[in-house]
């Protein structure tokens, strides 16, 4: 096993909820290790994610895990408060913490609300058995549920007076915005005709979603072979009959 600071335990070959807390511990530039990713013979793979929830005085309910010495923490908005509390990306006052966890856990309902879209019946039922609600279900999310969602984070860099609109805490970047910034990619993905309709009404948000994009660390990783992209089996899904119809065909 790696001797790393932070070791962080999620699916192989899913970006998921596991990549929340990969783009804080990146930006973070902290010491990490991506133990899905590893061998098995180097303590690594899906057999030691499935342990590590097992684990510990608090075990975990579902990955993402992070382990910090003897700190075991789950649930992906938990771990990103953590981590961006601990390296100082938000302002230290209480005000601007609890704000960046309630941005944070926004985004949370924005990927339970995606995931639903192609398995609004049941998370054990393939979504071949569930294709006609997906199909109802996905109509709703693209034409109201987006809008609302990102429509929120447009006016609270709006109403952020101190930020210029460039910024959703202050006058400076913070953590959650590595989670809005997520959001927008994993949406453009799965809904890229029906996202191509709402960036307009959006831009501050895709404007703080191209920022993000071009931060140093941000844009190391995801050029890197360690980033993991976007399948049909993570949260984030494309599947052309869920989007909208595309206007340029």
């Amino acid at each position: 096993m790696s001797d790393a600071k932070f070791h962080l335990y999620y699916w192989p070959g899913l970006p998921g909820r596991g990549e929340f807390v990969r783009l804080v511990l990146e930006e973070a530039g902290a010491d990490w290790v991506d133990v899905g990713l590893l061998p098995e013979s180097q303590g690594g793979g899906a057999r030691a994610m499935m342990e590590a929830l097992g684990q510990g005085a608090v075990p975990a309910y579902a990955p993402p895990v992070l382990k910090v010495g003897d700190l075991e923490i789950a649930q992906a908005p938990n771990i990103c408060s953590y981590l961006g509390e601990r390296f100082g990306l938000v302002p230290p006052d209480e005000a601007a913490r609890l704000h960046a966890r309630q941005f944070q856990l926004t985004v949370a309902d924005v990927v339970a609300e995606a995931h639903d879209t192609h398995h609004p019946i049941a998370v054990m039922k393939t979504y071949e058995e569930q294709k006609e609600p997906a199909k109802a279900h996905a109509e709703v999310f693209r034409t109201q549920r987006i809008p609302k969602y990102l429509g929120y984070f447009e006016r609270v860099l709006k109403a952020n007076t101190r930020g210029g609109g460039r910024y959703l805490i202050g006058s400076d970047f913070s953590y959650p915005e590595l989670g809005l910034f997520q959001i927008v990619e994993g949406l453009l993905y799965a809904f890229p005709n029906a996202m191509r309709r709402i960036a307009s009404q959006v831009p501050g948000v895709m404007a703080l979603r191209e920022r993000i994009a071009e931060r140093p660390r941000i844009a190391a990783y995801k050029s890197s072979k360690r980033a993991q992209p976007f399948n049909p089996k993570g949260i984030f899904r494309h599947y052309a009959e869920l989007d909208e119809p595309n206007a340029m065909k």
